[in-house]
């Protein structure tokens, strides 16, 4: 990774001396919008889901044809008014950690270890095969591979989807042509719900990554140091 700060930490005994690389991966601003964007992530998704249950369809109320009733054990909030103020409580919270490691990432520079581009699109099928195809694992350049960086801008992208669905269901009136750019009200609700199961998705796929990455990976998002990269 270009630029990281680098440390080299020295373990002694009686009859061997280890030598080890820390790498300064997570700067400090990035760690508290992933930690306080993952809290308020999983609050507006059982908060939305305790909305959900108040008009389960992504049709016209009158016939109401319910899609899914979710289990109210699986929601936020108790009731409808409840869920509501969970969701837009965080909402704000939501917004304003993602502008803040939006406008880090960008003005530091930082973004570039974590954005997909051209370059990184034949690294993509080679991970695939590692991680899904258990094949043997190409070498480590960066402190992130290639289908990490696809992960990592896509959810960047999901979320600002989520941000413009969430704003065209909360003020349909206010929000009436981001509402008919989406197909209308019940349709952003359609897209708000769809885009709600694709970053549970990537969570899945996140938390599976960091297991797969070891202890160190996870403990690189508390301290910003990782010890002993691949790369």
């Amino acid at each position: 990774m270009s630029g990281a700060a680098v440390e080299i930490i020295r373990t002694k005994d009686e009859e061997t001396e280890t030598v080890a690389r820390a790498v300064y991966e997570h700067p400090l601003p990035v760690r508290l919008c992933h930690w306080l964007n993952a809290i308020s992530l999983f609050i507006m998704v059982g908060s939305g889901l305790q909305i959900f249950r108040a008009f389960p369809s992504f049709s016209a109320k009158i016939p109401q044809k319910d899609l899914l009733h979710w289990p109210k054990a699986f929601a936020i909030g108790g009731w409808l008014g409840g869920g509501l103020q969970w969701h837009l409580t965080f909402m704000w919270i939501y917004i304003a950690t993602g502008l803040v490691y939006l406008g880090y990432e960008l003005f530091s520079g930082n973004y570039r270890q974590v954005l997909f581009t051209h370059r990184d699109v034949p690294g993509v099928w080679p991970m695939v095969k590692h991680y899904f195809l258990f094949r043997e694992k190409p070498p480590v350049r960066e402190a992130y591979n290639s289908l990490q960086k696809h992960a990592y801008t896509t959810v960047v992208v999901l979320g600002v989807l989520s941000v413009l669905t969430g704003l065209a269901i909360w003020k349909p009136i206010q929000f009436s042509g981001l509402a008919w750019m989406m197909g209308g009200f019940h349709r952003a609700r359609l897209w708000h719900f769809l885009i709600m199961w694709a970053m549970l998705l990537f969570v899945f796929g996140h938390l599976v990554m960091v297991v797969l990455h070891g202890w160190n990976n996870f403990v690189s998002m508390l301290t910003g140091w990782k010890r002993d990269p691949e790369y």
